[in-house]
């Protein structure tokens, strides 16, 4: 399952129904890690910085959600859910025989993070979000108009799939190119001299011309449907979190855009509600400051674990992978 690519570092691959999930795992094999989830249309290298400075302190396994990085995509007609991705938790925990998990997540994986454990409260011992909360929601009055458009446009892209005549490769670009245009596509937040690290698993090369690259993640990640909580779900589902006083740290970057008045709310909630409630806010740091920032970010988060993983020793058994 596991082979050794790095110092302190091995590739895994856990087997799911439509193909696998991929990951690196940083650190102890022997020690249940802490689950990283990257954000959006990003991969497991978006940890690559990061990851390594927790290692004296906790193992990390970081993985590429379906139909990003080096994870299979999912088959021709379905479209992507964010309970998907919260379903694809539960994989791994019963691929690692983890009766409880501890989770990180950047963006949308630390959306479904926190989704996580609203559902299962009681198999999460602390969440760690990455500039965000929870999922930014839509007005009732927007909904229907934006269902319309993504299942819409997942038929267009599923269509493209099943197109016999499409056999050509997606536009090539040098990689030079390909980091300047993720740069640019998550508006800067990446510096340039790190987009190089999500690439690694986000684009492959093209075969009709060797020094050009095309991005191979699944396009129809695009178009990820999630649920729309209203505000009497995402106020349950914040209960049950505080129910439990799941130790949840939330680092926040100063120039950031991401958080969202919901989000807002549900911080004054969480603070309220949550003894073991952390947010911190990192005044350089860009919607990507753990891979910008990463010594400064490692610090808050070996803390914010040093303060309350005291609390649950004993927890971390030892534990040998099923697949």
């Amino acid at each position: 399952m596991a082979t050794k690519t790095a110092v302190n570092c091995s590739e895994i691959r856990i087997e799911v129904p439509w193909g696998h999930i991929a990951g690196q795992w940083y650190g102890d094999q022997l020690q249940r890690p802490i689950l990283a989830l990257h954000g959006w249309l990003d991969n497991c290298g978006t940890f690559v910085k990061l990851a390594p400075l927790l290692t004296s302190y906790r193992s990390i396994l970081c993985i590429d959600l379906p139909g990003h990085g080096l994870s299979s995509h999912l088959p021709i007609g379905i479209q992507y859910e964010a309970l998907e991705y919260v379903r694809t938790i539960l994989r791994v925990m019963r691929a690692y025989n983890w009766k409880t998990v501890s989770l990180m997540g950047h963006s949308m994986g630390g959306a479904i993070a926190y989704d996580f454990a609203a559902i299962y409260p009681e198999h999460v011992d602390l969440i760690i979000g990455l500039d965000i909360i929870t999922f930014r929601t839509y007005s009732v009055e927007d909904m229907p108009t934006v269902l319309e458009y993504l299942i819409g446009k997942n038929m267009e892209f599923n269509e493209r799939l099943t197109d016999k005549c499409v056999a050509m490769e997606p536009p090539c670009y040098t990689m030079e190119e390909c980091e300047h245009l993720l740069h640019e596509s998550t508006d800067r937040s990446i510096n340039l001299e790190n987009c190089k690290y999500i690439l690694e698993r986000n684009v492959t090369r093209s075969t009709s011309h060797p020094d050009k690259y095309y991005f191979s993640r699944d396009a129809r990640v695009k178009l990820k449907r999630r649920y729309n909580a209203p505000p009497e779900l995402i106020n349950e589902m914040a209960k049950r979190i505080c129910r439990v006083s799941i130790p949840h740290l939330v680092i926040k970057g100063g120039k950031s855009r991401i958080v969202s008045n919901d989000n807002t709310a549900l911080r004054d909630y969480l603070q309220e509600n949550n003894k073991n409630f952390v947010m911190h806010t990192y005044p350089p740091g860009t919607h990507h400051l753990h891979l910008n920032n990463a010594d400064a970010v490692a610090q808050i988060i070996i803390k914010f674990l040093q303060n309350y993983d005291t609390l649950r020793k004993g927890q971390y058994s030892v534990v040998k992978a099923k697949v």
